[in-house]
C-alpha cells in the first residue's frame, strides 16, 4: 500500500520538528546548513498544502473556516520566515525569532493534524488519499524553496510559484557555491 497524503505530511511535520531542534542546537556552518534545510522544507511543504490539501478540505462542509485559519497561520509564519531568512541564523536576535517561529509552526502543524487531516480521512477513500500524496510530491518538485508572503492559495501558487521556484533554486545554487 502506498503512502497517503496524511502519512506524507505527518512525516514532514516530524522532519520539521527535527530540523528546528538541529538549528537550535547547532553552531556555525552546521547551523546555517540546518537552517537552510528548514527554510526549504517549510517553503515547499506549505506550497504543496496550499495547492492540494487546503482546497480539498475547503470542499468539505465546514472546511472553509478551518482552511482560512490555517492560511492566516501560514501567512504569519511566511512573513517571519522571510525576515529570518534575510538576516541569517548568525544574526543578533535570531534565536528569539526562532523560538517564536518554532512555536507558531508546530502549533500550525498540530492544528492541521487535529482539524484538517481527520476531515480528509472522513471524506476521501484510501485511493484518493494516495493520489493526493502523489500530487503533493509533484507540487513540491516545482515549489519555491524560500518563503513568499502573500503567495497563498492554489491559484497564486500555480501562477507565480514556478517562476519563484526557478529564482529560488538559482539563489540556492549560488548560496551553495559561494559558501
Amino acid at each position: 500500500m502506498a503512502d497517503d497524503v496524511i502519512t506524507v505530511l505527518h512525516r514532514q511535520h516530524e522532519e520539521i520538528r527535527t530540523l528546528f531542534a538541529e538549528v537550535e542546537s547547532a553552531a556555525g556552518d552546521e547551523r546555517k546548513d540546518a537552517w537552510y534545510r528548514l527554510v526549504r522544507l517549510l517553503s515547499i511543504h506549505e506550497t504543496a498544502e496550499e495547492e492540494i490539501v487546503h482546497p480539498a478540505v475547503k470542499r468539505v462542509n465546514g472546511g472553509t473556516p478551518i482552511v482560512d485559519a490555517r492560511l492566516a497561520e501560514e501567512r504569519r509564519a511566511k512573513e517571519l520566515l522571510s525576515t529570518m531568512d534575510g538576516i541569517g541564523p548568525q544574526a543578533e536576535g535570531f534565536d528569539t525569532l526562532l523560538v517564536q517561529l518554532r512555536d507558531d509552526v508546530l502549533a500550525h502543524a498540530d492544528h492541521e493534524e487535529q482539524a484538517e487531516f481527520p476531515l480528509l480521512r472522513k471524506v476521501h477513500g484510501q485511493e484518493r488519499l494516495e493520489a493526493m500524496a502523489s500530487a503533493v510530491r509533484t507540487a513540491e518538485t516545482i515549489a519555491p524553496t524560500r518563503p513568499h508572503p502573500g503567495v497563498e492559495g492554489p491559484i497564486a501558487n500555480l501562477l507565480t510559484g514556478p517562476m519563484l521556484a526557478v529564482v529560488d533554486r538559482a539563489r540556492d545554487m549560488i548560496r551553495k557555491v559561494s559558501g
